[in-house]
Order: structure tokens, then C-alpha cells, then sequence
């Protein structure tokens, strides 16, 4: 399995009180937003109160769990991800997230990794890599670690228990937790 690249985004593993919950924002994404929004993509609050696909580097809030909303005829619709240039009814749309700093994700890293890793950190890669088709993130944990001292987007806490899962396989699936939030005391501004 982590010797095959099949990225899936940040996937929550568990928080630590057992509860993982999505927040939800009523017109969450703005009506006819022209990019995708793929679940499990990496996802970030900006002035406006709207969430937007995060970059490589950027402070973010979490994962996209999907959204809902009324579109322009009428009709009642529910998808794991955005559709691009999406248009819906005022006051309509549901979106859903991710946003708990203490959620543990689980994700694919882009390259090897080592046990010597754990406490280390890293940037997201790949960040709008994934299927409009399936709705699903491919993003994935950068393998080129942040040097000591130096905050990266994530950080790794272990190996995520699988079959075929090991430190030294071309793309391991790591446990890691958000470091660089937009909802903690440390972050100074959106």
C-alpha cells in the first residue's frame, strides 16, 4: 500500500476526546466560487468568513468534508466536494469542515520517510491534486521535512497502523496534526 501512490487527503484518524465532528458555515463558499473544493482538501477561513482551498505554506483551519446547498432551480443538492462556478440560493449553502487543532488526519507523503520523523514537520503538497469525478482530495505531506526550529503546516506523530504500511516505503501514510492553524492563539491574522 505505501509502496503505491493513491494520496486521499487528510483523512481525520480521531481527536483525542473520541470526537471528530465537522463545523458547518451557512453560505460557507461563495455562490459561483470558480475553483473545486475536493474533500479532504486542506481548507482556510478567509476576511470574508468563507472558506477557500489552503496553499502549500498557508495557516489553514483543516479538511473539506463537503457541502450542501439549493441551487439556482431549486433543487436540493448534497456532494462531498464544491463543484467550480457553482451557483446556489442565497442562504442556502451548508459547508462543512474540519477545524479542531487536536484532530490527528492521516495522510500520504509524497515521498519516503523514517521513524526519525516523528516530531518532525512538513508542508502540505499537492494541495488541488484530485478527482472531480469522485469529489476526492489527492493532496498529499510533503517528505522534505522542516528544519528544526522552523514551522511547517503539519506535524508528524507516527505511522499510521495498516497492513503493508512502514517507515522507509516510497509513500507512507503518517498520523500528523495540524501546526500551522488558523485557530490557535499563535496565528496572527488570516
Amino acid at each position: 500500500m505505501s509502496s503505491t501512490s493513491a494520496p486521499f487527503g487528510l483523512r481525520p484518524a480521531f481527536h483525542p476526546s473520541g470526537l471528530d465532528r465537522a463545523t458547518m458555515i451557512v453560505d460557507g463558499i461563495t455562490s459561483g466560487y470558480g475553483s473545486a473544493i475536493l474533500k479532504g482538501q486542506p481548507v482556510k477561513l478567509d476576511t470574508a468568513g468563507v472558506i477557500l482551498p489552503a496553499a502549500a505554506g498557508d495557516a489553514f483551519v483543516g479538511a473539506f468534508a463537503g457541502v450542501e446547498w439549493t441551487d439556482t432551480t431549486g433543487r436540493r443538492r448534497v456532494s462531498n466536494n464544491w463543484p467550480a462556478s457553482t451557483a446556489y440560493v442565497t442562504g442556502s449553502c451548508n459547508a462543512y469542515f474540519y477545524q479542531d487543532p487536536n484532530i490527528v488526519y492521516e495522510i500520504q507523503t509524497d515521498g519516503t520517510l523514517t521513524q526519525a520523523s516523528i516530531g518532525a514537520e512538513a508542508d502540505l503538497s499537492n494541495t488541488t491534486d484530485g478527482s472531480t469525478t469522485t469529489g476526492l482530495s489527492q493532496c498529499t505531506l510533503s517528505s522534505t521535512l522542516k528544519a528544526a526550529g522552523v514551522q511547517g503546516q503539519m506535524q508528524i506523530l507516527n505511522l499510521a497502523p495498516y497492513a503493508d504500511n512502514a517507515w522507509g516505503d516510497s509513500f507512507v501514510i503518517v498520523r500528523a496534526q495540524i501546526s500551522k492553524s488558523q485557530v490557535t492563539a499563535a496565528f496572527t491574522g488570516i
